[in-house]
């Protein structure tokens, strides 16, 4: 059998072992990063949307919450910014995996998917400056600029379907392929019902759009991970050095 076709088969049969053979091609983001993006990115977006579920939804009870809890704040959000940004290779993995018996609906679904992390990590960008302005003008001030702006041009206005969308075409494609199976495609696709925008608060449907995420893609990482051979110690050698290098790097980089 070829290689496509024994990658398709072991992608209908929900097997995870077809980046850890040596005679298959590299397929990005390989097994490692993929395991651990389809396990800590969905983590982290649920720590976020739980760490601010005390607080009242809008945004100016928001920034009122950043006002009297600025560490709490401050962890939820950037819990929640860096989920997206790490589930992005958790959406390529599972879009390659999709793809190897459904290619339409990995392409489509996979970028619009893709986009619509992009917009959220713009979100949160926007929510940054809003909580420093808190900080520096007060509570008030702080609450009168977001509203003033609110509605304010920004490219991403134009793909807010692609943040809703997305996972539910991914969760068919997931669906089609039997990368995943009913329930889990279902939980999937629950991931669209997250409400989007800058400074939103945490609501019960919030919760269960990000814990269907849980238990959609934490288990296939875990699979992932715990398929095929052990690391060697080189690799572990060469992992730790590029461990402590990104450590030094982030260090350096926050200097200015």
């Amino acid at each position: 059998m070829s290689v496509p076709g024994r990658f398709a088969a072991r992608a209908r049969s929900g097997t995870v072992a077809s980046m850890t053979s040596p005679h298959d091609p590299y397929v990005f983001p390989g097994r490692w990063l993929a395991g651990t993006s389809l396990v800590l990115g969905p983590v982290l977006l649920l720590a976020g949307v739980l760490l601010r579920v005390r607080f009242d939804f809008f945004f100016p009870d928001q920034l009122a919450a950043y006002d009297e809890y600025p560490v709490l704040m401050t962890l939820s959000y950037s819990a929640f910014a860096a989920g997206a940004v790490v589930t992005a290779p958790a959406v390529v993995a599972l879009a390659v995996r999709v793809g190897a018996a459904e290619r339409w609906w990995a392409a489509v679904g996979g970028t619009l998917t893709l986009v619509g992390l992009f917009a959220r990590t713009f979100h949160a960008g926007v929510d940054h400056l809003a909580f420093e302005l808190v900080g520096t003008l007060g509570r008030n001030a702080a609450v009168s600029a977001v509203a003033d702006s609110y509605q304010g041009f920004h490219i991403f206005q134009y793909v807010s379907f692609a943040i809703m969308l997305g996972w539910i075409v991914l969760a068919v494609g997931a669906f089609r392929s039997r990368v995943l199976g009913p329930p889990r495609c279902v939980a999937l696709a629950l991931m669209s019902a997250l409400p989007l925008g800058v400074l939103k608060g945490t609501t019960p449907l919030s919760i269960v759009a990000v814990a269907g995420l849980c238990v959609a893609l934490v288990p296939l990482g875990a699979r992932i991970l715990l398929d095929g051979p052990r690391p060697t110690r080189r690799a572990a050698a060469r992992f730790a050095l590029a461990a402590a290098l990104v450590v030094v790097l982030g260090f350096v980089s926050s200097l200015g």
